[in-house]
């Protein structure tokens, strides 16, 4: 079953292929306690691009033909408006970028740890930065003798939207050494030693992790309600000290501009997109996914409705958490005077930022198509008229029917 098949009749129109929001419209009465933030971004998601949002009616200047154009809701975390301004984002990285090799490196938090991340997302998200970051600082410091730059970016999920708290890194290879005076380069495909970066990384993490427990910044509700004695939640940093911490290093991307295709993967995403969303029939969803332990074979999985949501609920981060953060070379306040230093101690080309563009003046000069003209004639020009007040969507009446039953 490829089509939307929510039945509730502030629903959107039937679409042909199947999105996230049509299971939150037909499913949401299996989603048991939704948090403010979560009710949130249930709400935005459902609404995005409805009659809702409100909008402008375009017309075509020359068959006049007319259709509705609704407002998206920009939640960072609705798959349909993750695009534009991804590639917002990848066009001002570009001037960023310096003609040498960059690294991929990724922290992750062991799965002993994830309940009191899920609870504790903000400090823990926090602690899982500060951590990653100076590890890569004080590492590179002593075995490079350079000061580096990198950009991490939060993930939480697996390929089965599953919980799985990891941070990405692309990691300059190289840096500037302590004078300011040349670039150290790294040496061939190797970066920093793993091994090292693992044990600094999980000492850092830990530390950090037992001082915020200390201080009162962690809270146990529910199923970790035992950690608040201190000798479980010591007994939880042994086991964690003890589990393995895995940090991954890639070989280095060959140059600028696949560090780019690379950031258009894993930047502003949400935990699935709505192209991997396969069917939806009989309260089970289906959805693909790459299975890394297999070769990266794209397979099927199949959840309950109420598990799917429950899964992309999960990933909803705290308000105004940052989880896109440049450090080093490329941090906000230091680049602006930093990165030109370094290209001419690399002898590179100085960028100049490129002048900003509407949205389809962008697109068109992207793929090459006009995002203005008539899907009907294909000559004239959609022009923005009259506009579309918001009306009032009842989302969440099927929600409150089942909490309160």
């Amino acid at each position: 079953m490829n089509c939307c098949v929510a039945r509730h009749e502030d629903a959107p129109v039937f679409r042909q292929k199947l999105e996230v929001a049509d299971v939150f419209w037909t499913h949401l009465d299996r989603v048991h306690k939704l948090s403010p933030a979560q009710a949130q971004v249930v709400l935005d998601i459902c609404t995005c691009r409805t009659k809702a949002r409100g909008g402008h009616v375009l017309s075509c200047d020359s068959c006049n033909h007319k259709e509705n154009s609704y407002n998206s809701c920009c939640d960072r975390h609705c798959p349909k408006c993750q695009a534009l301004v991804k590639v917002r984002w990848l066009e001002a990285q570009k001037a960023n970028l310096l003609p040498i090799q960059y690294f991929h490196v990724v922290f992750t938090i062991p799965h002993v740890l994830n309940q009191l991340a899920l609870r504790n997302k903000r400090k823990v998200y926090s602690i899982l930065f500060r951590a990653a970051s100076e590890t890569l600082h004080e590492v590179s410091a002593t075995r490079l003798g350079a000061r580096i730059g990198f950009t991490a970016i939060l993930h939480s999920w697996s390929q089965t939207v599953a919980f799985h708290s990891h941070l990405h890194c692309v990691v300059t290879g190289g840096g500037l050494s302590p004078e300011r005076d040349r670039w150290i380069h790294c040496h061939g495909k190797f970066f920093l030693p793993v091994p090292v970066l693992s044990a600094v990384f999980r000492g850092k993490f830990l530390q950090y992790l037992e001082q915020a427990y200390d201080n009162g910044e962690l809270e146990f509700p529910g199923e970790i309600w035992h950690l608040a004695d201190p000798e479980m939640f010591k007994r939880l940093l042994i086991k964690a000290a003890e589990t393995g911490w895995v940090v991954y290093a890639k070989e280095p991307f060959s140059g600028p501009v696949d560090v780019l295709e690379y950031f258009s993967r894993y930047v502003h995403r949400v935990a699935i997109a709505n192209h991997r969303l396969v069917s939806m029939k009989d309260r089970i969803v289906t959805f693909r996914y790459s299975d890394y332990a297999d070769n990266d074979k794209v397979k099927l999985m199949s959840l309950f409705a109420g598990e799917f949501l429950r899964r992309f609920l999960l990933h909803v981060l705290p308000k105004r958490f940052m989880r896109i953060r440049h450090y080093g070379l490329l941090s906000n306040r230091k680049r602006k005077y930093l990165l030109p230093l370094c290209r001419m101690l690399l002898g590179a080309e100085q960028t100049r930022p490129e002048p900003p563009e509407d949205w389809q003046e962008l697109m068109y000069r992207l793929t090459g198509k006009d995002m203005t003209l008539c899907p009907k004639c294909g000559k004239g020009h959609m022009v923005r008229g009259r506009r579309i007040l918001p009306q009032r969507i009842e989302v969440f009446a099927r929600y409150r029917h089942h909490d309160s039953s």
